[in-house]
């Protein structure tokens, strides 16, 4: 048999019935079809969270966005770097073909 998936919604709504201690785990767990340890992680887990709830801005969301920004700073880098390179090679380009059309018959220098 398939293990039972629980959406964000319905675990909130038993972590805060629990929370409220109104009832008994136990009571809940037949309540809502719920094993107790489950119940118990939940609950667990929504404590653990709770500081960071009121945090200004997650702080792995802090992280990505730096590492997110530092990576848009290389690839502008890299763009300049290389739109240097094909400028240069555009010139040297132009030279070679003016070079070729006067006649000149010139080996490359190494």
């Amino acid at each position: 048999m398939p293990r039972k998936k629980y959406d964000t919604d319905f675990k909130t709504k038993v972590v805060l019935e629990i929370l409220k201690e109104e009832k008994t785990l136990s009571q809940l767990a037949s309540e809502y079809g719920v094993h107790v340890n489950q119940l118990r992680q939940w609950r667990d887990i929504a404590l653990e969270n709770w500081p960071r709830a009121f945090e200004p801005e997650n702080k792995q969301l802090a992280k990505i966005r730096s590492e997110y920004e530092d990576k848009i700073q290389e690839l502008y880098a890299e763009v300049g770097r290389l739109s240097t390179q094909l400028s240069w090679l555009e010139k040297k380009s132009r030279l070679a073909q003016s070079r070729g059309q006067a006649g000149s018959h010139r080996l490359p220098r190494t």
